[in-house]
């Protein structure tokens, strides 16, 4: 099935590599990702930042991100965990079902992680999330349910209390080598 057909269905997608409109504002991404939800080809010929429907859904969604102070910055100028929130903000605007994260965290600055466990905390009572991460913390704060993987085999499944203490992931991902409890 092709990407829009995935993406009317309800399926949000974010990458390990941000992928947004660099020479685009912030505001410009994510009122382009709601313009192309309420797929209205007329509205093209109408200027974009004079429609309603477009402006205050893109200033609600930037606001709950907490990226409103940068609407007016282009992409390209974000530091990379300000892209990250930008490109689950451009998500959202699609009004996903469920949303797919690949690797949310990675290389995101601590201030920024923690805005974005926040957001994703709200977020995941919205809609579905399956979240491919390897930060555990914020995993196990996120999580219903965790499974883990070992070069492609799982080796654990289950809450983040009883996966936290299996011999098998203290091993492999938590640095304990006996794979003991503490």
């Amino acid at each position: 099935m092709p990407v829009h057909r995935r993406a009317r269905l309800g399926l949000g997608r974010t990458f390990q590599v941000s992928s947004v409109l660099a020479s685009f504002t912030v505001f410009e991404n994510v009122a382009i990702a709601i313009q192309a939800r309420l797929r209205s080809g007329w509205r093209l010929l109408k200027p974009a930042d004079a429609d309603p429907e477009l402006n205050e859904p893109a200033r609600l969604i930037l606001e709950r991100l907490s990226l409103l102070e940068l609407a007016d910055r282009r992409a390209a100028e974000l530091a990379h965990g300000e892209r990250r929130l930008l490109e689950l903000a451009v998500t959202l605007a699609t009004k996903p079902k469920f949303l797919l994260l690949d690797e949310p965290f990675a290389g995101v600055a601590t201030g920024d992680g923690e805005r974005l466990v926040r957001i994703l905390d709200l977020a995941r009572h919205e809609f579905g999330l399956l979240l491919v991460e390897h930060d555990m913390q914020a995993v196990f704060r996120l999580a219903d349910r965790v499974t883990v993987l070992v070069q492609g085999r799982c080796i654990a499944t289950g809450t983040p209390t009883e996966v936290r203490a299996d011999r098998a992931v203290r091993a492999a991902y938590l640095g304990d080598p006996r794979g003991g409890a503490d």
